[in-house]
């Protein structure tokens, strides 16, 4: 389901998560978290290690006006259909 345009969007919020000092996980829970009128984002974790670094978005919730621009670029629908059955060879 991941095509080169997707991909291109992944790898560019990656890079904009790492410049923040975040993985792209720590970065979505953080901008998700900007928006006074979410009071709380769900994350999935299957591990003590994973929830904690999860819980390290919280060390960094501000963004820059440059930031919020490239998440912006970057973040768009990307046409992935998470329901349909993946193809077969």
């Amino acid at each position: 389901m991941l095509n080169d345009a997707n991909l291109i969007r992944i790898r560019a919020l990656n890079d904009v998560a790492r410049a923040r000092g975040q993985s792209l996980a720590q970065m979505a829970i953080a901008w998700a978290l900007r928006d006074p009128r979410i009071t709380s984002v769900l994350i999935g974790a299957s591990s003590v290690a994973q929830l904690e670094q999860n819980i390290a978005a919280l060390d960094h919730l501000d963004f820059t006006p440059d930031e919020l621009a490239h998440i912006d670029r970057y973040a768009v629908e990307g046409g992935i259909d998470l329901w349909r059955a993946p193809a077969t060879a």
